[in-house]
């Protein structure tokens, strides 16, 4: 069987979508493969933000080794769901899709057009709300995918 393959997208990839790899990663017992990317390359190469690390680490996940990378066109390719982190990045996800097949691909990771706040500037409280809303999220994402 054919595994499938998820990509979360944040605007770095070092706070949001490495953490929500991360805890997908942690929770998925199927033959899925979950990567994470940015719409932006300010940090790649660079692993994710040490409070997104550390509020892993303290629920027992290790995203230490993941290292940013820049969202590509080839990525639509490669994944059969995309889950976005907030409008922003949607939009920068979508100008990128040229079928309908590639933009069916894209969602928001929260329902009801909700989003994951960017808890890069903020402190330690963002990264745990941060945290719990990827949490839930990814519960959803296996109950709906059946993974």
């Amino acid at each position: 069987m054919e595994s499938t393959k998820i990509l979360m997208v944040c605007l770095g990839n070092i706070c949001r979508s490495p953490l929500a790899q991360g805890i997908l990663n942690s929770k998925i017992t199927s033959n899925t493969f979950v990567d994470s990317a940015g719409t932006a390359a300010y940090h790649v190469g660079n692993p994710p933000d040490p409070r997104s690390t550390e509020i892993a680490k303290q629920k027992g996940i290790d995203i230490s080794q993941y290292r940013a990378r820049k969202f590509t066109k080839e990525d639509f390719t490669k994944f059969d769901q995309i889950f976005v982190m907030d409008q922003s990045n949607f939009e920068d996800v979508i100008r990128l899709a040229e079928t309908k097949a590639e933009h069916d691909k894209v969602s928001l990771i929260l329902p009801f057009e909700q989003e994951v706040p960017d808890p890069y500037y903020g402190g330690k409280e963002g990264f745990e709300y941060c945290y719990s809303l990827l949490d839930k999220a990814c519960d959803q994402i296996i109950e709906k995918m059946k993974l």
